[in-house]
């Protein structure tokens, strides 16, 4: 069987393919800075006769499934969108995923932006940057006055989804001795207990924290839920740190209330418009930290990520059902 991988993807993950008798092509899209989207892979496929594919961002829709005689589809993220998944069961084809890949990461990533946020890290880089000489101790202690951050230590944050990555930035942030709000109608009563949270309504969560992060998924419950009257509703000295999806909040509402000192700050990994490159709205403003989308970019999410691929794919060359499908009616 042949198995073309345009995810990111280990050598060792490979080679354990290809002691399975696989033939692997890896042709990651990191590489050739190229997303298929559409059915634009539909001739790369038959060309190759591919009968496994895997990948991260490239779209595996009805176009493509219905053109092809895949045996398996996979795909490195948790939740994928970008396979047709109905399609695909229609035509029993196995669509397995990596759950989890990138927890850890994103939770660390979160915990990285709660920090610099607090302490000023990238306000006070960018003073610096900005041709800052000292002539005598009042230079420096101007600076240093205008600068001046907060601890993390007996404040309020606001955690909104107590999912896989809202429980590992909950568990991290009891170390910082912190008092845990938690939005989330669907949370697990244990974990909510073992990280010491307090379940609330949102217009509380919003009044009494002084850090606020999102990681809820976007769906019609979670979209456009923090607008600019929940905005109006934080402390002024509050900072919102956005590491789940840009669709959650109004980005429009979000800006102007960065602007007119509405809410204190924002650190902001997801946007409405991606890639993010210098255009970036937010980017103007001194109180907001903007990184392009890179919150489970670590060497361990790869690696986890071949992993979980390549145990779900032989668990499925045995006849068995793969770990993490998402279509186990398909082995019926």
């Amino acid at each position: 069987m042949r198995v073309l991988i345009t995810a990111p993807f280990t050598r060792t993950g490979i080679e354990k393919l290809q002691d399975a008798g696989l033939e692997v092509d890896h042709v990651s899209w990191l590489e050739t800075g190229n997303l298929h989207m559409g059915d634009s892979l539909l001739q790369t496929i038959k060309e190759g006769n591919y009968d496994i594919v895997i990948v991260e961002g490239d779209e595996l829709k009805e176009d493509i499934l219905e053109q092809t005689d895949l045996k398996l589809i996979g795909s490195v993220r948790g939740s994928p969108n970008n396979i047709s998944v109905p399609a695909a069961s229609a035509k029993k084809i196995p669509v397995i995923a990596v759950p989890g890949r990138n927890t850890i990461a994103v939770a660390e990533h979160t915990i990285a932006l709660m920090l610099a946020q607090a302490r000023n890290i990238v306000a006070a880089e960018r003073f610096l940057q900005k041709d800052f000489f000292v002539d005598d101790f009042k230079d420096f202690a101007n600076m240093y006055t205008s600068l001046i951050g907060f601890e993390l230590f007996g404040r309020t944050v606001g955690i909104i989804g107590l999912g896989q990555i809202g429980y590992e930035v909950a568990k991290r942030l009891r170390a910082f001795g912190v008092d845990l709000l938690i939005l989330d109608p669907y949370a697990d009563s244990i974990k909510v207990k073992e990280v010491d949270g307090q379940l609330v309504e949102l217009e509380e969560l919003l009044k009494r924290s002084d850090i606020i992060t999102i990681h809820c998924p976007s769906n019609d419950e979670t979209r456009g839920m923090l607008g600019a009257e929940e905005f109006g509703k934080m402390k002024k000295t509050a900072i919102l740190i956005n590491t789940a999806r840009a669709s959650i909040t109004d980005e429009y509402a979000l800006r102007d209330a960065l602007m007119n000192g509405t809410i204190a700050g924002a650190a902001l990994d997801v946007f409405s418009m991606e890639p993010v490159d210098s255009d970036n709205e937010f980017l103007e403003l001194d109180n907001v930290i903007v990184m392009p989308h890179m919150g489970g970019n670590t060497a361990e999410t790869v690696h986890r990520q071949s992993e979980s691929i390549v145990t779900s794919i032989l668990a499925f060359l045995k006849g068995e059902k793969p770990p993490n499908i998402l279509n186990p009616e398909v082995f019926n």
